[in-house]
């Protein structure tokens, strides 16, 4: 094997990488010596700003394969043809940890797929769950919050977590699933993904459908308990990212299938509840799934930071045949996820390669840190112009977005209508966990209140267990017991 020279980052040569310059064996060191300063000052920068939510994950390429047609409900390029493949790239994490914790904690999981598609990138950011804790992106802020670290401790609140929860009652869905096994999956492979919002389809006669994406998992689910996951932790934090990584490079590679949930416009009308709020999901009885493709990861990138810690997904970031929905919480993050992006990595973040979309871009966006792609060479920057042939392709234009009211206010969350927050969790509760998995949800529940401190103590756990009693009234009673709460069963049963 030949050798290469060592060079700076300018590409000349030089020849101590280890030794400084000094004045004498045990002088000073001279300011002279730039390979030096080269090195500490870039290792002062090798961090770039850590992601505020989903800070820890990983992260793996792949392909997406057609296996049904469903071109009935999309025009969307990715779709046209059954056999097709896309190349994708996915990015699993924890939510609320920071970069250093541990992917077995009681988390929802990121699940954000990249489809390098003709027509540009679509961006398909979603959780192992169907919903989230809010359905307003006014409250996000405060949400994340809660789940960080106190202001005064700097340490992670059990108090501050439930407190919220209890006084946003609509966050009681996911709090079930978070409380669940469901709350500490086995490793990335072993879980469910979702787009979790509602999305739009538009067919090539302009004909718009609402859809929910659903990627089951063909390695089937497998969940830790929370004393394996607790333990887990100890052993090895990095466990979910060793898991994918060893299963990838072993051949093991790991298969979702894609399905879609689809429900027209006059029912998104006339439906008994708002389709459009991330804390419900809808009834697969009445919206059944239908089957898409398959998704396989088998290319564990060659650098981690390159790839997984500068992947830049947006869920703004749809392409021709698939749009947006008056989810209030997708119409947030449409704003605020490139936002987050040009803050982390730069205003040029969509030319990293793996954020680079690998078909023809044609664009005015000039200049910035880090142009990658030429600028734009000699181009003009400016539209229009009399030199360049670049213009609109109107085969492109959406179908106009009927709006239900042309008055401009501020709707509560929880009118009349959507105020409906303890049904699902309730069906969750008991249709849908077994006897096993109640028993479980039971004590994580237990365990995490437990947890909740300070003079305001019992007025957030009895306003909390307000909420599980209107789920369920076994399940308040068991979490009650397990909190050694008194509690009026009769009375409770005819509140």
């Amino acid at each position: 094997m030949s050798t290469e020279k060592l060079t700076t980052a300018s590409g000349i040569p030089y020849t101590h990488h280890e030794d400084s310059m000094s004045a004498g064996a045990r002088g000073p060191l001279l300011l002279q010596d730039y390979i030096l300063h080269e090195k500490l000052a870039h290792f002062n920068r090798e961090r770039i700003p850590e992601r505020v939510v989903h800070a820890k994950g990983t992260g793996a390429y792949g392909t997406f394969t057609v296996t049904h047609d469903v071109s009935k409900f999309t025009r969307a390029k990715i779709f046209n043809a059954v056999g097709k493949q896309t190349r994708v790239f996915l990015r699993f994490s924890t939510v609320g940890g920071e970069k250093g914790s541990a992917d077995t904690e009681r988390d929802p999981r990121g699940f954000a797929i990249k489809f390098y598609t003709e027509d540009g990138n679509w961006d398909l950011v979603g959780n192992n769950t169907p919903i989230f804790f809010i359905k307003d992106p006014k409250k996000f802020p405060d949400f994340i919050h809660t789940q960080k670290r106190d202001p005064r401790t700097n340490t992670k609140s059990p108090t501050m977590m439930w407190d919220f929860w209890s006084l946003n009652p609509e966050s009681l869905h996911q709090v079930m699933f978070l409380m669940s096994d469901r709350g500490t999956p086995y490793g990335y492979r072993h879980m469910h993904g979702f787009g979790s919002h509602t999305f739009s389809m538009i067919n090539a006669s302009n004909e718009r459908v609402y859809v929910k994406f659903h990627f089951r998992t063909a390695q089937g689910i497998k969940n830790f308990t929370n004393d394996e996951a607790v333990k887990m932790k100890g052993e090895d934090p990095d466990f979910a990212q060793r898991d994918l990584v060893r299963a990838i490079d072993a051949g093991n590679f790991p298969k979702w299938t894609m399905y879609i949930q689809v429900m027209d416009e006059q029912q998104s009308k006339t439906y008994r509840f708002n389709p459009f709020d991330l804390t419900k999901t809808w009834s697969q009885k009445e919206f059944p799934l239908i089957e898409v493709g398959t998704m396989e990861l088998n290319e564990i990138p060659a650098n981690y930071f390159a790839d997984v810690e500068q992947a830049a997904f947006a869920p703004a970031h749809v392409v021709d045949g698939i749009g947006y929905s008056p989810d209030r919480m997708l119409q947030g993050r449409i704003l605020s996820y490139p936002d987050a992006h040009r803050h982390r990595i730069g205003a040029n973040f969509e030319q990293l390669p793996v954020n680079r979309c690998p078909y023809m871009v044609n664009n005015y966006q000039r200049d910035g840190a880090m142009a990658l792609n030429g600028n734009g060479g000699s181009a003009p920057n400016y539209f229009p112009n009399s030199f360049d042939n670049i213009r609109p392709d109107l085969s492109y234009k959406e179908p106009a977005l009927e709006m239900d009211s042309n008055i401009a206010d501020w709707y509560d969350r929880n009118g009349p209508g959507e105020d409906d927050h303890y049904s699902q969790p309730g069906i969750f509760y008991r249709e849908v966990l077994s006897a096993e998995d109640k028993k479980h949800l039971v004590s994580n529940i237990v365990g995490a209140m437990s947890g909740i401190e300070g003079p305001k103590r019992m007025e957030i756990i009895n306003r909390q267990l307000c909420h599980f009693f209107r789920a369920d009234i076994g399940l308040g009673m068991a979490i009650a017991q397990g909190l050694g709460v008194t509690i009026d069963e009769n009375a409770m049963k005819h509140s």
